[in-house]
């Protein structure tokens, strides 16, 4: 018996049923479909995933120079420090001029001064408490 060898070429003719090309086209469509889903959804995650270590590093980094002053101030530590220096500055001149007796010396001046004395202390101990407290966190005996 003599076998004929099957030619596939642009003229080739190729019955099937309409029924099984459309469910072998929506079964490609599908396939194709959830694949592009789970690339989508793996790209997400990877992107997620970046951005919380990224995250995760700046968290890191600023919890550990921010208690040591790496990272700087903030606006309001600087303010209060610039005016305790101005009061510290202007008792220093009142005292002076006290001492010199060149400043009239009346009962309301006495009040200012007391008042002033009594803030700069204030504020003395409240310098020495942060400087320990800094001290305490640099030495990681903080509590």
């Amino acid at each position: 018996m003599a076998s004929k060898a099957t030619e596939l070429n642009d003229n080739t003719k190729f019955a099937m049923p309409v029924r099984n090309l459309l469910s072998l086209i929506v079964t490609v469509a599908v396939g194709v479909w959830a694949y592009f889903g789970i690339i989508e959804r793996l790209n997400k995650l990877e992107t997620n995933e970046t951005l919380m270590k990224a995250d995760l590093v700046k968290n890191t980094e600023f919890r550990i120079k921010w208690p040591r002053g790496e990272l700087g101030e903030l606006p309001a530590d600087k303010e209060q420090f610039m005016l305790i220096e101005h009061l510290s500055k202007e008792f220093a001149k009142l005292v002076g001029m006290v001492e010199e007796g060149k400043a009239p010396f009346d009962q309301q001046q006495a009040l200012i001064l007391d008042f002033y004395r009594q803030r700069i202390e204030t504020i003395e101990q409240t310098i020495e408490k942060l400087k320990e407290s800094q001290l305490l966190i640099k030495n990681g005996t903080h509590k």
